[in-house]
């Protein structure tokens, strides 16, 4: 177990806004419009472009933003929105402290139009600065992880599979949103998931479209943008017979009735759909066939909706999980938004992870079946969603099994720790209770965290058996246990990596335990005999880091800003 310094804080504040706060004062800028029409425009660029990372409660990915049109200009903003990295590098002292704090650039958004930044401009200025002072008390731990992740001897040869093409606008970065790899049975062509609505399979290392959901789907919409799209797929274990494949997608608020929803007064964002197609012939290329919605959920906000699918790739016919589908919902960013209540709850989704059977019929709108061996089956709460299968997740980011059957999953933290889980039925993880193996207090702001208290074991939390903290990265990207037969060094461990800052990190399989602390290590990876980070192949400094493993257990890295794929070839001596 990892030992972890607890540091007297007596007074912390942060100031949390694009730049220096002045305390509140009168806004800068008395020429932006007050036109109502104006500021509803606004609310709509901001939701589709902004909120994923940014809120007016809590800090998220970057600051929350409420306040700022008191501390800088209409022309600061415009500039930074439009080129970031320009303003940074300009040496101007707001960016840098920004980016010092952050450790990742946000996107340039040059595209949108002189309108788009005027109105946007007006609604930011409608959101007034409350206490923009974040005050920890002396019992917040100023370090919550002091131990580095040490630097291992591995070094891993990539090879260039695939170019996949640009699906920006005007070729601005990301070029691509390239996230998932995976696999359909019986075939040995990987396929490739692009955020932004095409399914690709690689022939010959050549993508070709196999699936575009705006075509299946007119309402789809992959705005604000990180996880919002064309969210991830999985093939039934038995397409080669059934032609099944599952897929999950987002729209806009709205667009249909949901089968998990929450008062109005709540805001809605986006749904996320999870869907079944039936194809015409299951070895074709591309798509042909038949759609039907599964259940439709509303999310609060674009952030940490549907992350991710999946079958066991390891159980089989007569198995009691084989079929039965894996579903990793996160919290939808209710928690920032002051709805901690839908987030850790035995009668809602949001934070979970569900197990259901996608050709039953036993659920509550009679559309997909419900295990008789799921773990709240029998739960004495007769409101318990009998769906989940473990819960308490901020953002379960990635799935994966290991070739001795235990289920892992990258949980993704808030302003402090990232999490690998290993995943056990009818177990709880803790969010927001909780972050990593620390204490949140309910109530307070989400930027501290604390020592577990003195009764914990009552709470009955299950905690992670690998972490680092946010010294180390920003958003954790699982992993895969290395099992191919290429790499045979590989073998024997979980590789996975932090997704804007690119770096990469592995834990020995012998480690992962329930009860105890795998050390993370941190590998790195060469080109043609060159040492080089990812940052530097990319030529940016937000990575958007994915991993993916093919059917012959091999692994490989995705980056979206250059729509790459790279093989995992060798170890370099």
């Amino acid at each position: 177990m990892k030992r972890k310094i607890i540091g007297p804080l007596v007074s912390l504040a942060l100031i949390v806004t694009f730049c220096s706060c002045n305390s509140g004062g009168s806004s800068n800028n008395p020429s932006v419009s007050p036109d109502d029409s104006t500021i509803i425009e606004g609310q709509k660029v901001f939701t589709q472009n902004c909120s994923g990372c940014h809120g007016f409660r809590q800090d998220g990915i970057g600051p929350r933003l409420d306040g700022i049109m008191q501390d800088t200009t209409a022309e600061w903003i415009r500039q930074f929105i439009k080129d970031p990295q320009k303003v940074i590098e300009s040496g101007d002292a707001r960016a840098r402290g920004l980016f010092k704090r952050y450790h990742v650039v946000m996107p340039s958004f040059s595209h949108l139009s002189g309108e788009d930044m005027d109105a946007l401009v007006a609604f930011l200025n409608t959101k007034k600065g409350g206490d923009k002072k974040v005050v920890a008390d002396k019992n917040a731990i100023i370090n919550p992880i002091p131990d580095t992740v040490p630097l291992s001897n591995l070094v891993v040869n990539l090879k260039e599979v695939a170019q996949f093409p640009p699906s920006s606008e005007s070729g601005r970065l990301p070029l691509t949103r390239i996230t998932q790899l995976g696999n359909q049975p019986g075939s040995s062509d990987p396929f490739i998931l692009d955020l932004r609505g095409k399914l690709y399979q690689l022939q010959n290392n050549k993508p070709v479209v196999y699936m575009d959901m705006a075509a299946q789907r007119p309402n789809f919409i992959n705005v604000p943008g990180l996880a919002t799209g064309f969210g991830s797929f999985a093939f039934h274990p038995d397409f080669a017979k059934n032609g099944l494949l599952y897929t999950t997608h987002t729209e806009a608020a709205g667009s249909a009735k949901a089968d998990f929803s929450y008062p109005d007064s709540i805001e809605t964002t986006v749904q996320w759909v999870v869907a079944e197609w039936k194809t015409d012939h299951p070895g074709a290329v591309p798509f042909s066939g038949k759609g039907r919605e599964l259940f439709r959920i509303n999310m609060v906000q674009g952030i940490h909706g549907i992350q991710q699918i999946a079958f066991s790739p390891f159980s089989k016919p007569g198995d009691k999980d084989y079929g039965m589908l894996y579903i990793c919902i996160g919290d939808g960013g209710s928690v920032e938004e002051g709805y901690p209540f839908l987030a850790h709850s035995l009668e809602k989704p949001w934070g979970t992870i569900l197990r259901i059977n996608p050709t039953g019929s036993n659920s509550s709108n009679g559309k997909y079946g419900i295990p008789v061996d799921n773990p709240f089956v029998s739960n004495r709460n007769p409101k318990a969603l009998k769906e989940i299968y473990a819960y308490g997740f901020r953002n379960p980011h990635r799935i994966s099994w290991t070739l001795s059957g235990q289920m892992l999953v990258c949980n993704i933290g808030f302003s402090n720790i990232e999490a690998v889980d290993l995943i056990l039925p009818g177990h709880d993880y803790g969010w927001p209770i909780r972050e990593g193996d620390f204490l949140l207090k309910p109530g307070a702001a989400l930027d501290y965290v604390y020592p577990l208290p003195s009764n914990d074991s009552t709470y009955h939390i299950t905690y992670p058996v690998a972490e680092y903290d946010h010294d180390e990265g920003k958003a954790i990207c699982g992993g895969f246990e290395y099992q191919g037969k290429e790499v045979p060094q590989l073998k024997g461990k979980y590789f996975f990596g932090d997704i804007p800052t690119g770096r990469l990190f592995y834990v020995n399989m012998a480690d992962i335990k329930q009860g105890t602390y795998a050390r993370v290590k941190e590998w790195r990876v060469a080109v043609n005999g060159v040492v080089k980070t990812l940052r530097q192949l990319c030529g940016t400094d937000r990575v958007d880091l994915h991993f993916g493993k093919d059917a012959n257990g091999e692994l490989y890295i995705l980056t979206k800003p250059d729509g790459k794929l790279y093989r995992l070839e060798s170890v370099e001596r």
